[in-house]
């Protein structure tokens, strides 16, 4: 969506806030031993507890109120009785709706002790999303947000996974633009505009890889079982520095 009115704005800035709160109350209740399913009801009470609603179930039907993902599971993993253990990487990505309004953000939380390659990869993927939000500014190309994505990733020597895109967001979690990639293409020449609502999510593995299906049908998992890491934020884009919605 494109902010129209203070009304949108302000009603984005609610779901925002909500959704980053969501994700640090699960964040630090993040323990080994502990499922994702445990994980999982503890956002599920503190959305309820705010008068908002998780997205993908009501929008896909999502078995699930966030898509927990451990390890080399990039996105969309189903929370239940999976055990997190000591060393995990686990990525939680939330996204819920309050008056019509939706945000979508995620973490990634690595659980001590963490391996060197893993806390660096961690490192980068929340680099590489701070750089690349700097780079959705009115007027510029939406390929400029995956060039910067790429070019930190390449000097931190990980790999974007280039399957997994961010997308617009506001009235319902995809929207137009359908593809914000985290690497560089020419095709994705739009320019961007000042009001657009963008949630981007650069998908960071630790070495190249691509997604495959599981069988549960939702879960996305590397096809060589490299681990990934993956930050995300809902935006609005301005003539300068975005307004990061989801941050708390």
């Amino acid at each position: 969506m494109s902010i129209e009115s203070e009304q949108d704005l302000q009603s984005l800035l609610r779901i925002g806030k909500i959704v980053g709160l969501t994700l640090q109350e699960m964040q630090k209740s993040v323990r080994p031993g502990m499922t994702t399913g445990e994980l999982d009801q503890i956002g599920a009470a503190f959305l309820k507890s705010h008068g908002a609603r998780s997205a993908p179930p009501m929008v896909y039907g999502f078995p699930g109120t966030a898509c927990i993902s451990v390890n080399d599971e990039a996105a969309h993993g189903i929370p239940g009785d999976r055990v997190i253990g000591a060393g995990d990487l686990v990525k939680i990505d939330v996204t819920a709706e309050l008056d019509g309004y939706y945000a979508d953000a995620a973490v990634t939380v690595a659980v001590p002790p963490v391996s060197p390659l893993r806390s660096r990869l961690v490192a980068c993927a929340k680099a590489a999303l701070e750089k690349g939000i700097l780079a959705a500014q009115a007027g510029k190309p939406i390929n400029a947000i995956g060039r910067t994505v790429e070019l930190e990733v390449q000097h931190r020597k990980f790999s974007v996974i280039r399957e997994l895109c961010g997308h617009g967001v506001g009235r319902t979690i995809h929207e137009e633009p359908r593809v914000i990639p985290s690497y560089y293409s020419p095709q994705f020449s739009q320019r961007l505009t000042e009001g657009l609502v963008l949630a981007i999510e650069p998908h960071i593995s630790a070495k190249a890889a691509h997604i495959q299906d599981s069988v549960d049908g939702w879960t996305l998992k590397t096809n060589n079982g490299t681990p990934v890491a993956n930050y995300e934020h809902t935006v609005v884009v301005t003539k300068g520095k975005p307004l990061v919605i989801t941050a708390i």
